[in-house]
């Protein structure tokens, strides 16, 4: 396809050449479907699953396959040639891995080696049994390159080395027209991804292309080539579609070239996203200015790396690639006129393409694709695409943890001639800080039976007593429903107590020394009272649930936690971190603790950086003594991981609160949890075991 030299051309038409140079003739075919009526199937990344090729063609009754990069084109030795970020890259998202062996490779445990070691050509790509037939193409193939290839195995394309049937690579200078529906349908591709910095550098390439160590990026003789193939071809009659791996979405120096291919139609690959996208630029841009503003910040792009490279591209071109090389810089140049109807009133106020080209962003082929529909000179497109998965959100009720503080209630039903759904909503718990996401312990909720919802006294207190409800639980699952019921109780009383308190206070617009009652928590069935007053909340709505409103703020995740026995005031603490301890928005000490000699304190920071920080950099000493500082950890999740280890230990039910309640006070680590419990109960020696 290109080598040396080009193959000579398919088309009759005369070619021209904007400088005196040897006459090249451009690849080009044209592709006669023997129908009226055509389908085009376009996917991104299909990443070496080229068996899947021919099935999804059939899927979607296709009669050819367009395709925007990453098609693997890897063999055997080019192991050898990627690096290891990037065989890293491609195996994990490699299909042909399956999940568990990917999941192993990919442990942060495991150095580069491993996966160098284990992987072979077989799970990165099957373009080795599409090179020796053992894999057909049904239907024509019309592909660019990706970022993730082989530079070495796409230029035996281009020297004609390799050659598969059905198989077209569009590069620069190699164009496909479909004659089909009554159209004829101009593919022109530009393949690589488009790197800024990396644009004036050809790797391991030769010509006009660019790659090396597993990876392909576009250069500008590539882009100046593509603009000079299109304009020897150039046909008013065709519809010109742009295929590219860079997205003309999010690229500026995209866009300009599709406008100077005046194309009609691009596609591109996405970035892993779960939807294609379908736009043109005046449905995406609040005005033309805006579509400006785009090309112009690619072109400011491209001229940052042309003025640092400019005299030594100037030294080392030929006057071949000089050609190539203005085109490039026609490119880069294309910005539509802002307001050229002033200047002469025959121009457009605006450019054309703003409104009349169409884009498609495809997202990868194990998600979703585009069906192009050719008929009667009309293309039509249907999208499909798994999407996001939403299951999650209607998760069964068996499967729920109830947590302090939340309720589930069943969710009414939209239509009265269908039963209300089984599946209920738990209200959402407070968020959980990053650095706490991997110690939650979380327990599988015990089976209920009948209706969810809140409990009233009777229910709980037949829950309490082993009655039918936990009769088919364990021992320890007893033990955890009794405790998180008891904590619940906890929180809602202590919930209620700040909500007075508040209101005591004058928050919220109330008055000072007046006491408003407030529930904050309404249960399923409402308090019988002997007439309306107004202390009496709003009676709950049968088909709806109330979320528990809470005056108590959510703890600051980026929390530093202090003890020192001789104590210390927030001055000293402050001065203790001395110039971290800018960070600090907040020094707290536990309720318990007011009024006495300040032993511990909670120090909040304003963000992660600040606390790591503040963490690493304190002082030694403070009143000379060396003081315990750690991160603090959530009180929910610390008692789960406490109420783990009792249970583990075996620790009678009625020694677990005050275990638990003490270990939080005094901030025993869980480590020291079994020697803390002898000491609060030394008769509880014999009876701990791992």
């Amino acid at each position: 396809m290109q080598g040396g030299s080009r193959p000579a051309s398919a088309s009759n038409r005369p070619t021209g050449s904007p400088a005196p140079r040897v006459q090249y003739q451009v690849n080009t075919q044209t592709k006669v479907f023997d129908s009226v009526h055509g389908r085009i199937l376009c996917i991104a990344d299909i990443r070496g699953r080229l068996s899947a090729l021919n099935d999804m063609a059939r899927d979607a009754n296709a009669i050819a396959v367009i395709h925007t990069g990453d098609f693997g084109f890897f063999e055997s030795s080019s192991l050898e040639r990627i690096n290891d970020r990037t065989l890293r890259h491609l195996t994990m998202y490699s299909p042909l891995i399956p999940a568990a062996q990917r999941n192993h490779l990919l442990a942060p445990e495991n150095p580069p080696s491993t996966i160098r070691s284990t992987v072979n050509i077989s799970m990165l790509s099957e373009f080795p049994l599409l090179l020796s037939g053992q894999v057909k193409l049904q239907i024509p193939v019309y592909t660019v390159w990706g970022a993730c290839e082989d530079i070495v195995v796409v230029e035996k394309f281009r020297t004609g080395t390799y050659d598969i049937e059905n198989l077209h690579v569009l590069d620069e200078a190699t164009t496909r027209c479909l004659d089909l529906g009554g159209i004829k349908l101009r593919l022109l591709g530009l393949g690589g991804a488009l790197v800024p910095h990396k644009i004036f550098d050809n790797g391991d390439g030769n010509a006009t292309i660019a790659g090396g160590q597993g990876t392909m990026w576009t250069t500008a003789l590539q882009i100046g080539e593509l603009v000079d193939t299109a304009q020897r071809v150039h046909d008013h009659t065709e519809t010109r579609l742009l295929v590219t791996h860079a997205s003309p979405g999010r690229e500026g120096m995209i866009a300009q070239l599709a406008l100077v291919l005046r194309a009609d139609l691009t596609i591109s690959a996405g970035l892993h996203f779960r939807y294609a996208s379908s736009y043109n630029e005046f449905s995406v841009q609040g005005d033309f200015q805006g579509f400006r503003n785009k090309l112009l910040l690619g072109k400011e792009n491209f001229n940052r790396v042309w003025e640092s490279v400019k005299s030594q591209v100037d030294a080392v071109i030929d006057e071949h690639q000089r050609v190539l090389l203005d085109k490039a810089l026609s490119v880069v140049e294309r910005i539509p006129s802002q307001n050229p109807a002033a200047a002469n009133p025959a121009v457009p106020s605006e450019d054309p393409a703003w409104k009349n080209c169409w884009n498609w962003n495809l997202c990868d082929a194990a998600y979703g694709s585009l069906v192009l529909d050719v008929k009667d000179g009309r293309v039509s497109a249907e999208l499909k695409s798994q999407g996001f998965n939403y299951a999650y959100r209607r998760t069964a009720s068996s499967n729920l943890t109830l947590t302090p503080g939340s309720s589930t209630v069943n969710l009414p039903s939209n239509n009265a001639s269908h039963p209300p759904t089984k599946v209920s909503t738990p209200v959402p718990d407070r968020s959980t800080p990053p650095h706490l996401t991997n110690n939650k312990v979380t327990y599988p909720a015990p089976q209920t039976s009948g209706k969810v919802g809140t409990r009233d006294p009777a229910a709980t207190q037949e829950d309490e007593s082993n009655g039918p409800q936990s009769a088919s639980l364990d021992r320890g699952e007893r033990e955890k429903l009794k405790w998180e019921r008891k904590k619940e109780k906890r929180e809602r009383e202590r919930t209620e107590k700040d909500t007075v308190k508040d209101a005591a206070e004058g928050e919220h617009g109330s008055i000072p020394g007046k006491v408003t009652p407030v529930s904050p928590v309404f249960d399923s069935a409402p308090k019988s009272t002997a007439g309306p007053t107004e202390d009496v909340p709003s009676p709950v709505e049968r088909n709806g649930a109330r979320t528990p409103t809470s005056r108590k703020p959510p703890r600051n995740p980026w929390t530093l936690f202090v003890r020192i026995q001789v104590g210390a005031n927030e001055a000293e603490i402050r001065e203790f971190f001395g110039e971290n301890g800018v960070g600090i928005i907040r020094v707290n000490y536990p309720q318990s603790h007011a009024g006495k000699a300040q032993k511990i304190a909670y120090v909040e920071f304003g963000d992660e950086e600040a606390m790591k920080a503040a963490l690493e950099g304190h002082a030694e000493t403070l009143h000379g003594v060396i003081p315990e500082v750690k991160q603090a950890v959530d009180r929910d999740s610390r008692e789960s991981q406490l109420l783990h280890l009792l249970l583990q230990f075996h620790i009678p039910h009625q020694q677990q609160t005050m275990i638990i309640g003490t270990t939080i006070e005094e901030g025993i680590q869980p480590q020291h949890i079994k020697l803390h419990c002898i000491l609060q109960s030394p008769d509880l020696n014999d009876q701990i075991s791992f």
